[in-house]
């Protein structure tokens, strides 16, 4: 068992970028601006260094606020940051993929990223429109651009300096094999929802196995039905060890090998969510052979659509 005030710091070797990540990552998918610059100064301020952002969550610019606040008083320093963004759907032709992470990191107010991903393995019609839609309200793809054609642009942007890794977002684990195979610089972070209603064994097997760091989104469930921080053996287990449910469900999720995002705005659950310390065996053992529910919350790996992200003209209102 690692020494409990160690887990929170756990970082792991990046395979097929540079340096590790922090197992222990925030999620700034929060709709107001104001809040997300809020959350992510509490993050940094309990000792969150890793930040998962997005293009789609249109909130980089608040992200990148508070790192640069929080550099410019001498607290952080950009090389103790992560920071990871992401692709857009309408951003998949090659030729759009350098405009885009250059809007990204002006937003951010960094000169290079940690980890760029293509959010989803789904093109949509590209322009200016986040979710262009038909007359039917059915979403319009775009027919003309490959994944692999969208990786290769990718790899340029490691090759240049831009980001010093680069990965996948919502995808299987059958269109993951496709890049690996066809990859010129592996993918070395693979974010899909992963939680212990949804643990993706084999998924995590194939990563350990290639040299790819498995991040988990929705880490907690999201708040979604079923509850997993109700779940009788979590709850058991949390109960025995003087933790939260959420405690025990972050410390099993690094404790198997993975990395993690949570998100709050509320300051005592990002201290909570970041004070994790380690599970006994047997509690790793329980929840494996125990936990019986399996579930997904998010259909986004199927459509490209993230079920957790309003459609814009729905956040608008």
């Amino acid at each position: 068992m690692e020494a409990s005030d160690m887990l929170r710091y756990k970082k792991i070797p990046l395979s097929h970028g540079a340096g590790t990540i922090p197992a222990v990552g925030f999620g700034t998918l929060i709709p107001d601006p104001i809040a997300t610059k809020q959350a992510v100064k509490s993050a940094l301020s309990v000792g969150f260094r890793h930040f998962d952002c997005a293009e789609r969550y249109l909130n980089e610019e608040a992200v990148g606020e508070a790192f640069s606040e929080s550099i410019a008083a001498a607290t952080l320093r950009r090389e103790d940051l992560f920071v990871t963004t992401k692709l857009w759907n309408t951003n998949h032709r090659p030729e759009r993929v350098k405009p885009a992470v250059e809007e990204s990191c002006r937003r951010l107010q960094v000169d290079y990223l940690d980890a760029y991903l293509i959010h989803t393995p789904y093109a949509f019609r590209p322009g200016e429109e986040k979710d262009p839609r038909d007359e039917q309200g059915q979403v319009i793809y775009d027919p003309d651009v490959t994944l692999i054609e969208t990786w290769r642009a990718l790899e340029e942007l490691v090759e240049s300096g831009r980001c010093r890794s680069i990965g996948l977002s919502d995808v299987t684990l059958d269109k993951l094999k496709e890049i690996v195979e066809a990859s010129r610089i592996k993918p070395a972070i693979v974010q899909v929802e992963s939680h212990p209603y949804l643990p993706e064994w084999e998924l995590l097997d194939y990563c350990r196995q290639q040299g790819i760091v498995l991040l988990a989104f929705a880490s907690l469930g999201h708040k979604m039905v079923p509850n997993l921080l109700e779940d009788p053996v979590i709850a058991a287990i949390a109960e025995r060890l003087g933790k939260t449910p959420a405690q025990v469900a972050l410390a099993w999720a690094v404790q198997r090998g993975t990395a993690f995002l949570t998100t709050s705005v509320n300051p005592t659950r990002i201290q909570e969510n970041f004070d994790i310390s380690s599970l006994p065996e047997d509690a790793m053992q329980q929840m494996r052979e125990h936990i019986t529910t399996n579930i997904r919350f998010n259909s986004v790996v199927h459509t490209g659509v993230p079920g957790f992200i309003p459609r814009v003209n729905e956040a608008a209102k």
